[in-house]
């Protein structure tokens, strides 16, 4: 009883271009949550005194 495998996906130009986008992507949405608790941080100790 032999098992078949299904070929292996083709890693072309299209994919390594969405993956750089949603790298991108996430990048951005990490990095603009860091500046609003930056903010944030900031601003209750200004709000705070």
């Amino acid at each position: 009883m032999a098992i078949e495998m299904a070929p292996a996906p083709h890693n072309d130009g299209d994919d390594a271009a969405l993956r750089r986008r949603r790298a991108v992507r996430t990048a951005l949405v990490v990095g603009a949550i860091a500046v609003a608790i930056y903010v944030a941080f900031i601003a209750s100790g200004v709000i705070g005194r």
